[in-house]
């Protein structure tokens, strides 16, 4: 019997330490046959387990992409970030804070809380005040483009119930360095507020759009304006009004020459149905760089079609989503989308999925088509392998105990 004891203390330390190495070992991609490729984006990835790490507890390295669902253990929109080894991990959001941007290397994610996640260790600190919201990376990735709100939080009233103050103030564009926490403001002009923002691809203008005021904001028109961010001198704007806006942070085509809109048509304002918003018909229309009148063809798109996240030669990149019988169960994805009004699928995310990031550097290298990834079951947190080895263990203990009890005396002993 005491042998039998050994056996089952032996055994279960066995099974603790197999699952200490499993939390060691590298937890990558759980299909078989391949092998991790670095600096290509997966074709399709899938939803990850409940007890997946997060990037905190466990990193893994530059992203391959990120996309965002809430059917994880958080059981509220987070971020997954597929590494570039094929590791899958969480990105936790805050409480009813928006997604932020990955950075064009994939090795930091900024959040519109003013933190900077580094992916590669887990770390995390905030060299960027709160209030802020980052609009676009700089093509290098040391600069973000950002709007930062002025608007008073409380409205107050004086003894006769006068408004004493105003709580809708211009809001301020900047230039961040999320490295060194340093803020610039660029004179763009008066927004209310700042919708979209991108890059020139040398860095040296930025396109920023908006509602210039309180009744544009409300009636949902925008304005255009190209400036330089270093001086804010203005080179030209227009008024996009209530049916075009800048196509995202990927708008200004890598030629330098256009800048891209995402236009609709159909109901517009804030008084439009669910089911007119849903009849609208859209198309990518270009401008100008150099004086903002329009230029080229217009290319249709689907009506899902939320904002362009990069160029794959002259055809767009697109984020989309495709239906489902419920709309929780759409799923994010990339397609490219050429002239003749073909489109191809880059990559797909899991049903449930509402947004979806893949960094600059894989964009503008048109890294697409790598194998699909999967989760692995084993990247998990450590209290995951402790809540499994305690129970084994007491229930060996217990065993061990219930045996030693039933052991018949040693005849010597009672000799």
């Amino acid at each position: 019997m005491r042998t039998t004891g050994r056996r089952l203390r032996r055994g279960a330390t066995a099974g603790v330490a197999l699952a200490l190495v499993a939390l060691s070992a590298p937890a990558g991609t759980a299909t078989a046959g391949t092998a991790p490729t670095g600096g290509v984006v997966p074709s399709k990835v899938h939803q990850p387990w409940l007890w997946q790490a997060t990037v905190e507890q466990r990193p893994t390295g530059p992203a391959a992409l990120v996309f965002f669902t809430s059917r994880t253990r958080f059981l509220e929109s987070t971020g997954v970030l597929v590494g570039r080894d094929g590791g899958y991990r969480l990105i936790p959001l805050h409480i009813a804070e928006d997604h932020g941007l990955l950075s064009p290397d994939g090795r930091h994610y900024l959040r519109p809380s003013g933190e900077l996640l580094d992916l590669s260790s887990g770390r995390q600190r905030r060299p960027i005040h709160t209030g802020m919201r980052p609009l676009a990376w700089s093509p290098d990735g040391q600069r973000v483009l950002s709007t930062r709100s002025n608007d008073d939080e409380v409205i107050s009233f004086g003894p006769d119930n006068q408004q004493l103050n105003d709580p809708e103030k211009p809001d301020d564009l900047l230039v961040l360095d999320p490295y060194r926490g340093t803020e610039r403001v660029v004179a763009a002009g008066t927004f209310a507020a700042h919708a979209a923002a991108a890059w020139s691809p040398g860095a040296d203008l930025v396109a920023v759009a908006g509602p210039a005021d309180v009744p544009a904001l409300v009636a949902e028109r925008q304005r255009l304006v190209v400036v330089d961010p270093t001086n804010g001198s203005a080179r030209w704007q227009v008024e996009l009004g209530d049916r075009r806006m800048l196509a995202g942070p990927a708008a200004w085509h890598p030629d330098g020459r256009r800048i891209a809109l995402l236009v609709f048509d159909g109901c517009a304002g804030p008084r439009c149905t669910p089911d007119q918003t849903a009849a609208r018909t859209r198309r990518i229309e270009f401008l100008d760089a150099a004086t903002g009148n329009a230029v080229g063809q217009p290319l249709p798109v689907a009506a899902s079609t939320t904002k362009i996240v990069g160029w794959r030669g002259d055809d767009p990149v697109v984020k989309q989503s495709i239906g489902a019988d419920r709309d929780d169960d759409q799923r994010a994805i990339l397609a490219a989308l050429s002239p003749g009004g073909g489109r191809e699928m880059l990559v797909t995310a899991p049903p449930g999925s509402t947004d979806l990031a893949v960094p600059g550097e894989l964009l503008t290298r048109a890294a697409f088509g790598g194998p699909e990834r999967r989760p692995s079951p084993f990247a998990a947190p450590l209290w995951v392998y402790l809540a499994l080895a305690v129970p084994t263990l007491a229930g060996v203990a217990l065993l061990v105990r219930r045996l030693r009890r039933r052991r018949p005396a040693d005849p010597a002993s009672s000799a």
